[in-house]
């Protein structure tokens, strides 16, 4: 409530209602004279800010130490009290993705490696699967011949850099390397139509010519671009797989009639919520203990990704109300089907960030 004085008027100036004492009983509006000073927008700056804070560490507090509870107060409509999950969620991972850009390199995202000299293992392997190809090729096969060259000259450093021919990625389906998309199509229109690349395949290898124009010489900054372009759409992957996440809940309680899609919803949301916090944790903790005398901190680490599903297990326990050993396999399964739904979109916004380049 503010301090600003009342209207001597009972009429709502936001929906024209009649107002019965200070508030608006249909809007909520209070009923207070329009005009405001300068130090009263500040007071309602702090004073909406501080009870933000309030509700959400008040909320927070409750949702660390007390799993499922949040999410079954607002099932029950109990919500003006904590903080609204939604906001909680946003404001969670907000402060999450800031702090995880920060400790995260994007470079360091995806370590394969591509410049670290072959092991004898390692040219044994690719010269089989080389020579495989090689065996299948009907047209052109100049460039398997040279790859192949390449890996039984034991004397000469070879990494996977000189196998993908300085674009920092290997042929697909171990076909010839093209120089342009014209050249490619050319040769495509050569083949009888039984033997063409399908759509999928067409449009993989017309990529990868493109980014051998657009990198020739620079095969690093592929995968420095890439992981950039995909650490910046992690926070839409995750906010995406929250409804899966829902949906599989749904699924593994289809019996529980009292418990609407909504509810389900609200359960993952706070579950997200907790994650967030967790994970920011670990990235912490794992920044820190590479510090001299702080190693023993990867047992603080590993005690979390411990508790981790072991909270979620707590939670669902104490929300949906079942016995441990049905909760234990709805459990695992809910598990098994959320992987499954994080690695099919992780693959698809992996290629998204490749085709963005």
């Amino acid at each position: 409530m503010s301090h600003a004085p009342e209207r001597k008027e009972k009429d709502c100036l936001n929906c024209g209602a009649t107002v019965i004492g200070r508030f608006c009983h249909v809007c909520g509006q209070e009923n207070i004279v329009p005009k405001e000073s300068f130090g009263s927008l500040v007071i309602h700056f702090f004073y909406d800010i501080t009870h933000f804070d309030g509700k959400f560490f008040y909320s927070l507090k409750y949702l660390l130490f007390r799993p499922g509870f949040l999410s079954k107060e607002y099932v029950r409509g109990k919500r003006v009290t904590y903080l609204n999950p939604v906001r909680m969620y946003v404001f969670t991972s907000a402060i999450f993705f800031l702090l995880f850009f920060l400790l995260i390199n994007p470079k360091q995202f995806f370590n394969t490696n591509i410049n670290d000299p072959l092991t004898q293992k390692e040219r044994t392997e690719f010269l089989k699967e080389f020579e495989k190809e090689y065996k299948k090729q009907e047209s052109d096969t100049t460039f398997l011949v040279s790859q192949m060259q390449k890996l039984k000259d034991t004397t000469k450093r070879l990494t996977r850099e000189d196998l993908s021919g300085g674009t920092g990625s290997f042929v697909f389906n171990g076909q010839k390397k093209y120089k342009t998309v014209a050249e490619y199509n050319s040769a495509q229109k050569k083949l009888d139509p039984s033997q063409r690349d399908g759509f999928f395949m067409r449009t993989l290898q017309k990529k990868q010519i493109k980014l051998s124009q657009k990198y020739a010489g620079k095969s690093d900054r592929v995968l420095d671009d890439m992981s950039e372009i995909f650490l910046h759409k992690l926070p839409y992957l995750l906010f995406i797989s929250l409804p899966f996440f829902a949906l599989f809940l749904k699924l593994s309680y289809v019996r529980r009639k009292q418990f609407y899609y909504a509810d389900h919803a609200i359960f993952a949301i706070h579950h997200y919520v907790f994650s967030f916090i967790i994970l920011l944790f670990i990235f912490l903790l794992g920044s820190i203990r590479t510090k001299p005398g702080l190693q023993w901190l990867l047992n603080l680490e590993v005690a979390l990704i411990v508790l981790w599903p072991v909270y979620l297990y707590l939670a669902m326990l104490n929300f949906y109300k079942q016995n441990w050993f049905k909760t234990f396999i709805k459990f695992i399964l809910l598990n098994i089907l959320g992987s499954l739904s994080l690695l099919l979109l992780f693959i698809i916004f992996l290629f998204l960030s490749i085709f963005e380049l």
